[in-house]
């Protein structure tokens, strides 16, 4: 009988299914742990929100610098086209 292969040619490492994390905390603890954990996610949220809204403020002033520069000489060409046709056709010789 041939004895089986000791290596596998797969191009991910076997994994190991009898690994288990330890699970909980066991250092130590404060009293009010249990106390407040909507205050703190609540909290966490606000300033998430708060920090986004700055960053969307921030953002809305780039685009509008950005909107005035690129639309500032459109507007100067449709001014110049409108005194160009108000003014009349050239003199014809």
């Amino acid at each position: 009988m041939k004895p089986a292969c000791q290596f596998q040619t797969r191009r991910f490492p076997q994994t190991d299914y009898f690994f288990h994390a330890e699970i909980g905390w066991r250092g130590y603890g404060s009293p009010y742990d249990d106390e407040g954990g909507y205050r703190r996610s609540h909290n966490l949220g606000r300033q998430y929100l708060i920090e986004s809204s700055r960053e969307r403020a921030k953002e809305m002033a780039v685009f509008a610098v950005i909107v005035i520069a690129s639309v500032w000489p459109v507007i100067y060409m449709v001014i110049m086209v409108v005194k160009l046709l108000l003014k009349g056709p050239p003199l014809a010789e």
